[in-house]
């Protein structure tokens, strides 16, 4: 099942219509889920409000639309509905656990209009039990690569197969970036440097690494980018051509089970299409 969370925002509106697409292409049924965060209105002058039971009112109706755009895009695709009691972020997160992939936008209604991204989406895409796709509004395309980033480190192998399954089915190429840098201690002049050893090394560690997912996905057309570039500039750079940027996220801070990976955080900011995070 794809579940995608929505408030009635025009990210979540976007959601909604990437979100159908996938389960058409997935063959899964889409659940779409609304939380009522009441925590914020617990104040004397919203009792009224409380008592008229407004905030249900509007979830039914964001719903109840969004279910409703759903069987006018994607006809085939069997959607059902789902309020849920508290905050939006840990009621995704519980969700997750019989999911096979979480929809969301960028941003809510709530929060800074400035910001790129809103704290729920950071929040789920850190801590869902599965995967978690982050939607920008005019970002819902199926158009253009699937771009995947590789490492040499073997948390990144659920992010490929997702990558390589979401290439295979929308029938388009898939993009592995390696992106390496010079490390600081080749700054010493008594180094002896030489890129295209450095080149040669990682092209290798990326074909060990795609073996075998080329195997097991072998209409998937593959294309190797390696390139001299940190890993955020290369994924977003890619981002501008790609319908989806998938990234793993093996967060190497102290608080794993909340914060992603630099890598995954920077893209999710950045990327010019939506992201998926796929957690180890």
């Amino acid at each position: 099942m794809i579940i995608a969370g929505v408030d009635g925002s025009a990210a979540a509106r976007a959601a909604v219509s990437w979100a159908a697409d996938d389960a058409m292409r997935m063959h899964e049924p889409l659940r779409i889920v609304h939380a009522v965060d009441r925590d914020p209105y617990q104040f004397s002058r919203f009792h009224a409000w409380l008592e008229l039971d407004v905030l249900v009112r509007v979830a039914q109706m964001t719903v109840s639309e969004a279910a409703d755009s759903v069987r006018e895009c994607q006809p085939d695709v069997e959607v059902s509905t789902e309020i849920v009691e508290g905050a939006a972020a840990p009621a995704l997160c519980e969700q997750s656990k019989a999911a096979a992939e979480i929809v969301m936008g960028s941003r809510g209604l709530g929060g800074f209009s400035g910001a790129l991204l809103g704290s729920v989406s950071l929040h789920v895409a850190g801590q869902a039990h599965c995967p978690v796709v982050v939607v920008r509004p005019g970002q819902e395309s199926a158009h253009g690569e699937v771009v995947v980033g590789v490492d040499d480190a073997p948390e990144c192998e659920p992010a490929l197969e997702f990558a390589f399954r979401q290439a295979e089915l929308r029938g388009g190429p898939l993009r592995a970036i390696h992106a390496w840098q010079r490390p600081v201690q080749l700054y010493a002049p008594q180094v002896n440097y030489d890129p295209d050893d450095i080149t040669a090394a990682a092209n290798e560690v990326v074909a060990a690494r795609l073996a075998r997912f080329r195997q097991e996905h072998p209409q998937v057309e593959v294309i190797e980018d390696v390139r001299r570039a940190h890993p955020v500039d290369a994924l977003v750079d890619a981002s501008a051509r790609a319908a989806l940027v998938v990234v793993g996220s093996h967060g190497r801070g102290g608080f794993r089970s909340v914060l992603l990976g630099s890598v995954s955080h920077g893209v999710l900011h950045h990327a010019r299409c939506a992201v998926a995070v796929v957690r180890e």
